[in-house]
């Protein structure tokens, strides 16, 4: 009798043993928008402005952290780059979107997020849109995560099989894929105008039974939910189709308030709630213009919002690098606090990893900044006072502080680019679109603001950036 009660007790002992490591190590749900710009949500200025009441995004930024200045950078590709590796896209070779059928995407040298948050424990799962590789040793389950459902490039290659010459051309359709690690993806259906409007709604229910089965298991869980909303074309879920009578840029953006809500109550019936950072944010700012669903053509009134800022994705403005940015994790983190502290998305590598209790690589340049105590409101200060402003593998600016240095510009994504003998200033606070070029007298801003310029620069002709499509195996040269 003493012997079973001395083995219940052990038992006992040790299954709390790994619940109360599974609870020291917070869940972690990122919801990553595509091309949804500043102004969209209600809670910074959009909501019924854009069509559309956002209760669900409004009730996340009264319930947690909401940055006024978070930053990405300004192509879909790069973002997600910084974003998984904590680096600027430059120095992984993803600068730029991918263009052509070639090998692209991150080496298996570096380390993502998903890789780093692997090794602490958690169990990863990414439901949504890759576009960092769609080939063998690329995808998702090849850089960290236990499980996919997504596309591996972009939504507007949903429109393919629609369009006129594609049947002739010998281009493979875009499909949607499945897997796990270890295992190749596979191929689950072809991503076109039938599914596109879909999608979204089976990567929530892939999420929420994602978090479920591991909360079940006791395990800390990392969900990456890269929607495919609000990527041209804009077609909303059958379900939110006319539902704001306000046309399909409404609908989805009510869709996406909806969906956000099924998330967050999810983690409440789990119990998860308050031992989860649930992070909703966006890869850049909004598309030029968008189309509409069924003719493809030109439908002006759908235009995204970068909010009071200038631009859209593919130029270096405001518009392009700031997106909506809440972090919510109760008792961590002050609810309904709102800060324009710079942050970018490469400081979320190493802030997650600390909160994770994981490791950030000491054998590469890390750019992003080890930001916790910022967002635990133990400080003020986010620890950053700028960043390089790219657009693609092209340095068009430096921004420092409330100023903006540009060297290179366009007037819109698609424009002839504008190349300045002597850099443009602009006061953000002041001049949020970024028209009024105040260099004279504030010479001295250019003084203080190109340091980190200099250090960059100087950083990667130490440590030279990966070459775009470079093929693995891969192994930096010693210097």
């Amino acid at each position: 009798m003493k012997t079973k009660l001395i083995i219940l007790a052990v038992l006992a002992f040790s299954f709390n043993s790994i619940k109360s490591y599974a609870q020291e190590k917070p869940n972690i749900v990122i919801v990553f928008l595509d091309n949804f710009g500043y102004g969209e949500p209600g809670f910074n200025g959009g909501g019924i402005l854009r069509g559309t009441e956002t209760p669900r995004m409004d009730q996340l930024a009264d319930e947690g952290l909401r940055l006024t200045n978070f930053n990405v950078e300004v192509q879909c590709t790069p973002s997600r780059s910084a974003l998984m590796t904590g680096r600027y896209a430059i120095r992984s070779g993803n600068g730029t979107v991918p263009m052509g059928e070639g090998v692209y995407g991150l080496v298996q040298w570096e380390k993502t997020m998903a890789e780093m948050l692997s090794d602490s424990g958690y169990a990863t799962g990414m439901f949504g849109k890759w576009h960092l590789g769609r080939t063998e040793g690329r995808f998702p389950t090849d850089q960290g995560f236990d499980e996919w459902y997504g596309v591996p490039n972009s939504t507007d290659e949903s429109t393919y099989t629609s369009l006129d010459g594609f049947a002739e051309s010998g281009v493979i359709p875009t499909y949607v894929m499945e897997g796990k690690k270890g295992i190749s993806p596979e191929k689950v259906k072809i991503y076109d105008l039938d599914y596109r409007p879909l999608i979204d709604r089976d990567l929530t229910d892939k999420a929420m039974d994602f978090m479920e089965r591991k909360s079940n298991e006791d395990k800390p869980f990392f969900v990456y939910l890269p929607y495919t909303a609000t990527h041209f074309p804009t077609m909303p879920h059958p379900d939110f189709k006319g539902k704001t009578g306000n046309g399909p840029w409404a609908d989805l953006l009510l869709q996406i308030d909806s969906y956000t809500g099924e998330l967050v109550d999810k983690i409440e019936e789990l119990g998860e709630t308050d031992n989860t950072l649930f992070i909703f944010t966006a890869d850049n700012g909004p598309e030029a213009l968008n189309f509409d669903s069924t003719s493809l053509t030109v439908e002006t009134a759908a235009h995204g919002s970068p909010g009071p800022w200038r631009g859209t994705l593919f130029t270096g403005f405001e518009g392009a690098l700031r997106v909506p940015f809440v972090a919510k994790w109760p008792g961590k983190i002050d609810a309904g606090k709102s800060s324009d502290e710079i942050v970018h998305a490469m400081d979320l590598f190493p802030t997650i990893a600390k909160i994770a209790g994981g490791t950030v690589p000491q054998d590469r340049v890390i750019d992003g900044i080890e930001m916790s105590d910022f967002f635990l409101s133990k400080k003020n200060n986010s620890g950053r006072e700028g960043f390089i402003v790219y657009m693609g593998n092209d340095i068009f600016g430096v921004k420092w502080k409330n100023w903006k240095l540009h060297f290179k510009e366009q007037n819109s994504w698609n424009s002839v680019l504008n190349n300045y003998t002597m850099p443009k200033l602009y006061n953000l606070y002041t001049d949020p679109q970024e028209k009024d070029n105040v260099l004279f007298p504030h010479t001295w801003v250019p003084k203080v603001a190109l340091g980190q310029l200099t250090e960059h620069v100087i950083s990667l002709k130490q440590n030279p950036p990966i070459k775009a499509g470079q093929k693995d195996p891969y192994q930096p040269k010693s210097n």
